[in-house]
């Protein structure tokens, strides 16, 4: 075997180290829970209001008179779902 095989097998030796090193420093350096609270909290009051379009309240509308109307519609509805 050359010399340029050592040199690599300590390259892979030398880096394996460095890896399990680095994965073994888990803890946290600050604590996540007040920007997470405070994340949920800006969200909740940033929520927009959910506003509906006037042609979909019509929509609905003319569906429910039509169920209304034609209750013979239901049971084919139902079998569609």
């Amino acid at each position: 075997m050359n010399n340029g095989g050592h040199e690599n097998e300590f390259e892979i030796r030398r880096l394996l180290k460095e890896s399990v090193s680095s994965a073994a420093r888990t803890e946290l350096s600050r604590d996540l829970w007040p920007e997470v609270l405070q994340r949920l909290t800006s969200e909740t009051q940033a929520m927009p209001r959910l506003q509906v379009p006037w042609f979909d309240w019509v929509l609905a509308a003319v569906a429910g008179a039509a169920l209304v109307v034609f209750p013979g519609v239901i049971p084919a509805l139902f079998y569609h779902f």
